[in-house]
């Protein structure tokens, strides 16, 4: 793993599954070892921090068998219409106060169009104007060509669609869009000028060729933050049974997805706080990005708890009330 290590700081990139494969049964501790290395040469000690606001929720057309808001899935979850900008706004802020370098609208449904597209630009123009200090990024589906580019002139930089997954995967989780409709999507918002956060959900059953499949796609399209998501079987959801990956094969996915994209933001997402330690580990291991605070239908890592981790790690934080730094 040195070696190959090295080699990746040298210039050469994994683009092949054989490629990968002895990442599977290396030793753990010597490829977070290097996945770590890497991280810091690729990109330094500073981790980026992002917060979500669910800005539509429940009522989704979309039949994916891990969430909890599609329609078809029995799960209680709460509905409600496009929130109010103002309430967006103020949530922005406070986040901003808190110094997250990143804040997104994440709606359910298969794509915002007409008055919730409208009142998502509206949202993302004020928040651009009030919340200086923070970068904004859109999660709304498969949204138009013309909706992405009303997104971007709004002030929304980097745009989210996940993969959740790999191609050949991908038909088992998820029936009413493709995984063509995911690249579609994913090209259309670079080509809006915006960047991409793209990455997906390991544990729902997939192999370990599925979770490299998906980081050798994110990485070949050029996605700019890679989201790693842990399973939380979500009751009255197809995948409610299946049982929970070990928190070493979260590790090695980490690390392996720092190897095959090493300039990207390595970002954790859901499944954290299965952790006793807030998932300290995983940024030893690869990650230089969270999501912070709640998720969209569970909860997530305490901001303050985040900000004394990466503290006594030693790594940069945008101080609370501050301008953003650059990412």
């Amino acid at each position: 793993m040195r070696k190959l290590a090295d080699e990746i700081l040298a210039g050469r990139r994994l683009t092949r599954q054989e490629e990968c494969l002895g990442m599977v049964t290396a030793d753990l501790a010597e490829l977070s070892r290097e996945a770590d290395r890497i991280r810091e040469k690729a990109c330094g000690n500073r981790v980026s921090l992002c917060a979500i606001i669910n800005g539509r929720s429940g009522r989704c057309s979309e039949d994916c068998k891990f969430c909890a808001q599609a329609k078809c899935n029995a799960t209680g979850v709460e509905e409600y219409g496009f929130l109010d900008p103002e309430e967006i706004v103020e949530d922005c802020k406070k986040h901003e106060r808190r110094g997250i370098n990143r804040y997104s609208i994440v709606t359910a449904g298969r794509t915002l169009a007409g008055k919730d597209l409208d009142t998502a630009v509206e949202a993302y123009r004020r928040m651009h104007e009030e919340c200086p200090g923070i970068a904004l990024c859109a999660s709304h589906g498969l949204v138009s060509a013309e909706g992405l580019r009303r997104l971007k002139e709004a002030g929304a930089t980097r745009y989210h669609c996940n993969l959740e997954t790999s191609r050949r995967y991908f038909a088992k989780i998820c029936s009413t869009h493709t995984y063509d409709d995911k690249i579609r999507e994913i090209r259309m918002a670079q080509e809006a000028g915006m960047e991409v956060c793209s990455g997906g959900i390991i544990g729902m059953g997939e192999a370990w060729e599925d979770r490299i499949d998906m980081a050798l796609t994110a990485a070949s399209l050029g996605v700019r933050s890679i989201p790693i998501n842990v399973l939380r079987p979500i009751p009255g959801t197809p995948l409610e049974h299946v049982a929970p990956i070990s928190n070493d094969d979260v590790v090695r996915t980490v690390a392996m997805f720092r190897f095959i994209a090493p300039e990207a933001d390595i970002r954790i997402a859901a499944g954290r706080n299965a952790f006793s330690d807030g998932g300290r580990v995983l940024f030893q291991s690869g990650s230089n990005a969270t999501i912070t605070g709640d998720m969209l239908t569970t909860t997530g890592c305490n901001i303050s708890q985040d900000r004394q981790m990466f503290t006594e790690m030693g790594w940069s934080l945008l101080p609370e009330g501050a301008m953003s730094f650059a990412e």
